[in-house]
């Protein structure tokens, strides 16, 4: 067998006709004969390009709307046939079957199908293509022998090969093959996935094969590193961003600016998130996000210097200035008023992104990746009632404490463990994150606040093992605690609080985030 393999033959079927015409007519200038399915051939043959239906080479019709048309010995006998082995030389030739040298497939849009809330589940099951999975899969299996394309993008090389070279080389065939079958694999795994996600009961999928790589970044946590950035089949929240100005993301831009959204995301109230290696730097609460970003800075303004923003509102020009006031390397919002994109865009070293989806699917889920393994599970989002806490103490908070317990619960969440947060009029004033010991994180957090920890409240997100971590945050003005509780010294903590007359509230829930 020669290394370069002639197209003589082609069989095209695809639900995308992006360039299509000029495909057709590039392989018949080239000497091919093509086959095609019925729509695929009315539209070729309006294009004035001389093609063969498969039903004329199959002699048999379409039936069942369609779902039976290329599942025929004919066609899959043309695409499997070994053409080294004798055998199957005389197999075809018994039967009247001609070799297939190029299969050009795309599939039925499935999951743009699903992406769509008005689908019902009879239009979702007819987006299941049947047929072309199979071909590609056949046509695959046999790259030493044919081509397989699934992508319009690869149409305009491939006619550039077949010009230059007369025919595809093995590696080439083995290269598309791969990518076919990565195509059919992430296609049955969104398939599979929608299957489930439909069911009675909450089920993590066997396999997880439905991201698609959406670009190669410059590199990743460090410069020796390579990466590549790869979107869900139903993409939300960083994922479905759309980048209206500057350079493209790195690595670390889009970690931040992961945590950033998800922390401004977590409140109702218009919020502003300033995000450093995925700690908020600050985080505030306010009428309208102009209000709510000099609050949000004032939490450490030394580290917002290069840091991340998030809003949850549309942004608007008034809080656009003042985020152009600072040096920032990414804005995300889900959605900026015409006067906010005017001035942003004046910042060339700024990333500006709108969010397309906020909103999670159901039963989205988290992934993180160990050695040879992955980890999933679902998004820390429990339907938590503030009005369910407990009070631990003898002392209630009032109003304003309270609602700054809150406050301080929901930002915890977004800080790496073991976190601690003080915050007051909402908006934090100090961050502990990522210390091996509790107390070492109040005291960072109380460290970083200075001053304004007096009167603040504080926000654990796991319980106090000891007492000392209290006892710190008191000393230095605390005036509430909200943690989650459960530790066998839970009495000791509390005891200590009731000694400065300090309300703590039990959530009874915990928020790591190693």
């Amino acid at each position: 067998m020669t290394d370069v393999l002639p197209v003589r033959r082609a069989l095209l079927s695809t639900y995308d006709k992006t360039g299509l015409d000029e495909l057709a007519q590039g392989l018949t200038e080239l000497g091919a004969g093509l086959v095609s399915t019925g729509s695929t051939a009315r539209r070729l043959r309006e294009a004035g390009v001389q093609v063969t239906e498969v039903a004329e080479v199959t002699g048999f019709p379409e039936i069942l709307d369609g779902r039976v048309k290329t599942l025929h010995p004919a066609i899959h006998g043309g695409l499997l046939a070994n053409r080294d082995e004798p055998g199957h030389g005389d197999a075809l030739a018994r039967h009247g079957i001609a070799t297939i040298d190029l299969l050009v497939v795309n599939l039925y849009p499935f999951e743009q199908a699903i992406a769509d809330p008005a689908t019902g589940d009879r239009e979702a099951v007819e987006m299941i293509d049947i047929g072309g999975p199979a071909m590609v899969r056949a046509a695959a299996k046999n790259h030493r022998h044919v081509a397989v394309l699934t992508d319009p993008s690869d149409y305009g090389p491939l006619l550039e090969e077949l010009r230059r070279d007369g025919g595809l080389t093995v590696a080439r065939r083995r290269e598309l093959a791969a990518r076919a079958f990565a195509h059919t694999a992430r296609y049955d795994a969104a398939i599979a996935a929608w299957f489930a996600g439909t069911g009675e009961s909450e089920v993590f999928p066997e396999t997880f094969a439905t991201y698609t790589r959406a670009g190669e970044l410059r590199y990743g946590e460090n410069p020796h590193q390579r990466a590549a950035y790869y979107v869900d089949a139903q993409p939300w929240g960083v994922g479905s961003a759309v980048q209206h100005h500057g350079k493209e993301l790195s690595y670390n831009n889009l970690l931040d600016t992961d945590a950033a959204w998800l922390a401004a995301s977590e409140f109702n109230e218009p919020c502003v998130a300033i995000i450093k290696h995925t700690n908020p730097a600050g985080l505030a609460v306010a009428d309208t996000l102009a209000e709510a970003y000099p609050p949000a800075l004032a939490g450490d303004p030394v580290s917002a210097f290069g840091g991340i923003v998030a809003c949850n509102r549309t942004v608007d020009g008034a809080t656009a200035e003042r985020i152009a006031e600072v040096f920032t390397e990414v804005v995300v919002a889900p959605g900026y008023e015409p006067e906010a994109l005017e001035v942003l865009t004046q910042k060339s070293a700024l990333r500006v992104l709108e969010i397309a989806r906020p909103e999670a699917p159901r039963r989205a889920a988290t992934h993180r990746t160990v050695s040879g393994g992955l980890l999933v599970q679902d998004l820390d989002d429990p339907a938590e009632e503030p009005g369910a806490w407990s009070q631990a103490t003898d002392t209630a908070p009032d109003e304003g404490t309270r609602r700054d317990l809150v406050f301080a619960w929901r930002a915890v969440k977004h800080v790496k463990s073991n976190a601690i947060v003080l915050a007051r009029d909402g908006a934090i004033v100090g961050v502990g994150a990522g210390q091996m010991s509790r107390v070492d994180s109040v005291r960072l957090a109380v460290d970083k606040a200075g001053e304004r920890a007096q009167g603040a409240v504080l926000a654990s997100d796991a319980f106090f093992p000891f007492s000392d971590g209290p006892e710190a945050a008191l000393e230095a003005g605390i005036r509430g605690i909200v943690q989650p509780g459960g530790s066998k010294r839970d009495a000791d903590t509390v005891a200590v609080c009731d000694e400065h007359a300090v309300p703590m509230l039990l959530t009874g829930v915990r928020h790591f985030r190693h």
